[in-house]
C-alpha cells in the first residue's frame, strides 16, 4: 500500500506542468540541517545518519530505527536571533516490521517584522498606530517511509546491508497577510554499508518542486504599491530543481573504547551555475562537505566539519580582481545516556570582516511502548560498531 502510494505521487508530479520561474536558492531554508549530530558534522551525514533526522538528510537511514517511537527535537538561531529554525520529528516501525514511516515538521521565521505600509496617510501626515507586526514563516511537512532490500550479495560481499526510502514532501510559506504559497516534492535516498565502508546517494526534489504564490492586498495596500512604482501580481510560481548528494564514510576503530568515522559529502544542484562555487560545469555546481566524528564508548561524541566552500573577492584587495576562499567551519559535542541523546553544535558563517555564530541544540528520545520502557539500543548513533565492526574491507 505504502509502495502503490508513493508510485501514485511520482506519476503524478512527474505529469505536472506548471510555467514557473526557475530562480537559484528556492525553498533554500531546507537545507540548513537538522539535528545536532549532523549539522556538528558540517552535514556530511548522507551514508552515515541512522536515526530520525535521516528523514531530513537521507530518508533511507529511519529504517534502522528499531524502537517502538523515535522523537527527535532542534532549535537554533540565526542573525542574533532574528530568525528562529525548529524542527520536530517522530519515526516509528510498521507494525509489520517491513519498513519504518517518519513524520517531521520544519519551521523557519522571521517574526515580529514591523510592517510600515500604512504609515504615511493620504494628507502626508505619519500615523505610528498603522505599524503592525507580522511573520515571514516558512514550513515544511515530510512523510517518510523507508525499509532495508533483501540482497544475499552486493558489490562482491554477503555482509553488505542496502537501504532504500523517500519523502513527500509538502511546503507552505506565507508573508503575514499578503502572501501565502503551496508546494509539494518528492525525495529519494539510499545507503550501503560494506564492511567499515558506508556509502549514500540522495535525490531532492526529484521531480522538481513547485512553489506556487497567491497574493492578497487591500484596496489601501493597491493603492500605495502603485504610487511608488510596485507591480501589482496575484499569482506567481518558483520551481526547485533536483539537487543530487553522494556521500561515502568509513569507520576507525581507534582502541576498544574510541572509534573514528570520517564521512565526504559532494552536493550537487542543477539550477545552473551558482556564485562561488568551487566547482561550476553548466548547469551543476558541487558543494563538497567534510564531516568526523570521535566516539567514546558510545557515549560521548566529538564532531567537527567544513562546507560552504566558495571562491569570493578577498575584502583586502582594493583591485577587486583577487579571490580567496572561504569556508563554513562547525564544532559540535553529543552524550547519549541510555535512551536520551543531547547534541550541541555551532557554526561560523566566516565572513571577512566579523564571524557570525549559529548554535545548534536537539534532543532525541527512543521510547519502547511493549515493556513500558524507553529504549537502550545503541543502534542510531553508529551501528557500525557493532558485530561487524571488525570485518576487513
Amino acid at each position: 500500500m505504502v509502495k502503490k502510494f508513493f508510485l501514485l505521487i511520482l506519476i503524478g508530479c512527474s505529469m505536472t506542468s506548471i510555467n514557473a520561474q526557475q530562480r537559484k536558492y528556492v525553498n533554500d531554508y531546507l537545507n540548513l540541517g537538522v539535528g545536532g549530530r549532523g549539522t556538528g558534522m558540517s552535514g556530511a551525514q548522507i551514508a552515515s545518519v541512522n536515526d530520525v533526522t535521516s528523514a531530513f538528510w537521507n530518508p533511507a537511514g529511519i529504517s534502522y530505527v528499531t524502537s517502538d517511537l523515535q522523537v527527535g527535537l532542534m532549535h537554533s538561531e540565526y542573525f542574533s536571533g532574528i530568525a528562529k529554525y525548529d524542527y520536530l520529528g517522530t519515526a516509528f516501525p510498521m507494525k509489520n516490521k517491513k519498513g519504518v514511516i517518519g513524520l517531521s515538521l520544519i519551521r523557519y521565521a522571521i517574526d515580529d517584522i514591523p510592517y510600515t505600509l500604512d504609515l504615511i496617510q493620504r494628507d502626508g501626515t505619519v500615523d505610528y498606530t498603522k505599524i503592525k507586526a507580522i511573520s515571514s514563516q516558512d514550513y515544511a511537512g515530510l512523510i517518510s517511509f523507508a525499509q532495508p532490500l533483501k540482497l544475499k550479495h552486493f558489490a562482491g560481499r554477503e555482509d553488505a546491508d542496502i537501504r532504500v526510502g523517500g519523502n513527500l514532501k509538502i511546503i507552505h510559506r506565507s508573508i503575514g497577510s499578503m502572501a501565502n504559497a503551496w508546494g509539494a516534492g518528492l525525495d529519494i535516498g539510499a545507503q550501503a554499508k560494506i564492511g567499515r565502508w558506508k556509502l549514500g546517494a540522495v535525490i531532492k526534489d526529484l521531480t522538481t518542486t513547485y512553489t506556487l504564490w497567491s497574493f492578497s492586498f487591500t484596496e489601501n495596500e493597491k493603492r500605495i504599491l502603485r504610487q511608488t512604482g510596485n507591480d501589482i501580481v496575484s499569482k506567481s510560481a518558483e520551481m526547485a530543481t533536483p539537487r543530487i548528494i553522494l556521500g561515502a564514510g568509513r569507520n576507525f576503530p581507534l582502541s576498544k573504547k574510541m572509534s573514528l568515522l570520517a564521512e565526504l559529502n559532494t552536493d550537487i544542484t542543477t539550477d545552473g551555475k551558482r556564485y562561488g562555487n568551487l566547482i561550476n560545469v553548466k548547469p551543476f555546481s558541487v558543494d563538497p562537505r567534510i564531516g568526523a566524528e570521535l566516539s567514546y564508548k558510545k557515549l560521548l561524541y566529538l564532531r567537527a566539519g567544513l562546507g560552504n566552500f566558495q571562491r569570493v573577492l578577498n575584502d583586502n584587495d582594493t583591485s577587486n580582481t583577487k579571490k580567496t576562499t572561504l569556508f563554513q567551519p562547525t564544532l559540535g559535542l553529543g552524550v547519549k545516556i541510555k535512551h536520551f541523546a543531547i547534541d550541541y553544535s555551532f557554526s561560523s558563517l566566516n565572513i571577512q570582516s566579523s564571524a557570525l555564530y549559529s548554535h545548534f541544540i536537539s534532543l532525541r528520545i527512543d521510547i519502547n511502548k511493549k515493556s513500558n520502557t524507553l529504549a537502550t539500543d545503541d543502534v542510531f548513533i553508529d551501528n557500525t560498531f557493532k558485530g561487524k565492526s571488525k570485518s576487513k574491507s
